[in-house]
């Protein structure tokens, strides 16, 4: 690929690289530096400057059109005619022809786009340690132990992150919203929470711009599915996050657990994910322990095989009924792999390796009427028989629209109460920041996109709920 087609390929690139790119190699003509600079200035008859160094460089031609800009950067090898390519970036703009993120890059990446630049391996651990450490650089110019001419290049042909604060909303209880804008043509924002409590604080992060589960009782599913999250959309609501409200003289501002619990199913975006979690967890990155990161899914079976295999993170799976019909109601995701299919393939993995001690979470969320019954818990208690676990119960958190209702504090208790007496880890825990819709269930913006269909109530719910009957309503359509 010329590097016009790469770079006109990738508006808004952020994250990784093309397979070829990644490889070795950006797919460019190789030209010796001297060449290169003499070729371009017989043809492009303009002063210019080089950025860069070694055979990969990049030509900037000052005029007045200052945002033409020419790659030479290397194939393999001149061939003995000594044939040569010099092929315009861009026309349009210098911010289309930027295309590169380096926020969530891995190392490895990193040396590769160092060694595209005919740099050294070092840079790639200067610019890792920079992008994921405190302090974190929010522009080129704060990387001081980089050199001039590489800090020049590298403002020329990338950016750092590839999302940036729009607006923060504190709740009454100290729980904030972080609404972050993304770049491109995509419609809404991603958000992210951070829950401020005694000896931890957690932020809780998007891996999708909406969601395509269609959980019933989510808000975040009434959006559908915008699009999946790159690694450094990700990885830049742990970073930016961190870099504006921790404090390394203040112990309590540090953010010590991380939870994929917000926008969307983490594991419909699985290798985005995964290279998020080699950041997070890196100790030359970001340094954070396994069991202080967590990733929920809503239970995609051959994509649970896989998380537990490449990383040592925490598994939450999210349950939330304990029969089919129930579940298929709510979750229909559950049709594709039921209960059963479910809760034996957490048996086989983690009796495999006994996941060095290690629990599933399973996330409860308590629907009044629905599935909060004393029956529901003598089956979740049959249900998780044999599975290492905790049990987090979740109360409901209304939103505008939802048919749903929160089950009694009462009724709550009563259920943690039974599954405790008879040794289940459990917890009930209380809603943060829903008087922001920032509490679980609640975050998104459905007016963005196409609200998927709502599911048929089943008829045993009908009353619980105050529908009608299917029958009653068509009548009444009539």
């Amino acid at each position: 690929m010329s590097p016009v087609g790469l770079r006109e390929s990738c508006p808004g690139f952020a994250g990784m690289f093309p397979t070829h790119a990644v490889n070795g190699g950006f797919g460019h003509a190789f030209l010796r530096r001297s060449r290169a600079v003499a070729m371009l200035r017989s043809r492009a008859q303009k002063p210019c400057s080089v950025l860069g160094r070694s055979t990969r460089i990049l030509v900037r031609c000052s005029d007045a059109n200052p945002t033409e800009r020419y790659v030479v950067e290397p194939a393999s090898p001149p061939n003995d005619a000594g044939d040569e390519q010099l092929q315009p970036v861009a026309s349009a703009s210098l911010s289309q022809a930027t295309c590169w993120t380096l926020s969530g890059m891995t190392l490895k990446e990193l040396e590769n786009f160092v060694s595209g630049m005919g740099e050294k391996p070092y840079r790639a651990r200067q610019l890792y340690k920079w992008l994921y450490r405190p302090p974190v650089a929010s522009q080129v110019d704060d990387m001081t132990d980089l050199g001039k001419l590489f800090r020049e290049a590298l403002a020329s042909s990338a950016r750092l992150h590839a999302l940036s604060l729009r607006e923060v909303r504190e709740a009454q209880d100290g729980t904030r919203k972080l609404v972050y804008q993304v770049d491109g043509d995509s419609p809404g924002a991603v958000e992210s929470v951070l829950i401020p409590a005694s000896g931890r604080n957690t932020l809780c992060i998007s891996s999708q711009l909406g969601c395509a589960m269609n959980c019933q009782f989510c808000f975040t599913g009434k959006m559908g599915l915008q699009r999946n999250l790159t690694a450094a959309e990700i990885v830049d609501q742990v970073t930016l996050t961190k870099a504006r409200y921790e404090s390394p003289r203040q112990a309590s501002t540090q953010i010590s657990n991380i939870v994929f619990m917000g926008m969307g199913e983490p594991f419909q975006n699985l290798d985005n994910v995964l290279r998020a979690l080699e950041i997070l967890l890196d100790p030359k990155a970001m340094g954070l322990s396994h069991r202080k990161v967590t990733v929920s899914t809503s239970g995609l079976v051959p994509e649970i095989r896989r998380y537990l295999r490449e990383t040592s993170a925490n598994l939450a799976v999210s349950l939330n009924a304990t029969t089919n019909e129930v579940r298929n109601w709510i979750m229909p995701i559950n049709r594709k792999y039921p209960l059963e299919v479910l809760l034996e393939t957490l048996r086989e993995e983690y009796a495999r390796d006994a996941r060095r001690g290690d629990k599933v979470f399973f996330e409860y969320v308590l629907l009044g009427g629905v599935n909060d019954s004393l029956d529901d818990a003598k089956r979740l208690l049959r249900l998780i028989a044999h599975i290492p676990c905790k049990v987090n119960l979740i109360p409901f958190n209304s939103h505008a629209g939802s048919e749903f209702r929160p089950s009694p504090l009462p009724q709550m208790e009563a259920f943690r109460q039974y599954l405790h007496e008879r040794g289940v880890l459990v917890t009930l825990r209380r809603s943060r920041g829903d008087d922001k819709m920032a509490a679980c269930g609640q975050l998104g913006n459905p007016g963005i996109g196409r609200t998927p269909p709502r599911m048929r109530v089943p008829d045993a719910f009908q009353k619980v709920l105050g529908t009608a009957p299917l029958q009653t309503r068509r009548s009444a359509g009539a």
